[in-house]
């Protein structure tokens, strides 16, 4: 049987990443535009500026959260590699330890070790990973999604204040500043 409805908390990466981005689109992005325009440049001049903070921003989150990332897919494949180590070189102290996690959670000691021998004959290092370590399959970290992500939601987030350089003629300053803090507030809802 099938769950009726889809667990969230595989998307945290991703999703954190995407309001992230969103959030420095907005404000860099408002912000560079308030200071061009502070300095009576011309609209052309204010909409370049913005437009060249949307693009070394995105390229700037994304490297950003890929290395990042990448950082902490690193540590879970370290983790991984020690865990398989420990599993080949004493497969039933590895054993025993699941079964004391089995144990803790609440099963029965005999069925904490008839639940640790059938997962480590079926496949040890996914059930080491997942209930000694901590990593699920479908939650590890992908660095490529996360950047996408990071970049695709700063330009979304930098759309909404440059796009007000091309329809605000006038009190450009104080209507990107209503505007930005409103979109900010709204995305944190």
């Amino acid at each position: 049987m099938r769950h009726s409805r889809e667990h969230l908390n595989h998307r945290s990466t991703w999703l954190r990443a995407a309001v992230l981005g969103a959030n420095d689109g907005i404000i860099s992005t408002a912000s560079i535009i308030i200071g061009v325009a502070s300095t009576n440049l011309g609209s052309q001049s204010i909409f370049i500026a913005g437009l060249i903070s949307l693009i070394s921003g995105a390229f700037s989150m994304a490297a950003g959260e890929y290395v990042s990332v990448w950082s902490q897919k690193d540590l879970e494949d370290a983790d991984l590699k020690m865990e398989q180590e420990s599993i080949n070189n004493d497969f039933v102290a590895e054993t025993e330890e699941l079964s004391q996690i089995y144990q803790k959670r609440g099963l029965s000691k005999d069925l904490a070790q008839q639940v640790a021998q059938q997962l480590m004959a079926h496949d040890p290092l996914a059930a080491h990973a997942r209930d000694d370590i901590g990593l699920i399959e479908n939650n590890r970290v992908n660095p490529a999604k996360a950047a996408i992500s990071s970049a695709l939601s700063f330009v979304i987030g930098a759309l909404l204040p440059l796009s007000l350089t091309l329809i605000v003629q006038t009190q450009l300053i104080i209507t990107v500043a209503v505007f930005s803090t409103l979109s900010l507030a709204l995305l944190g809802a």
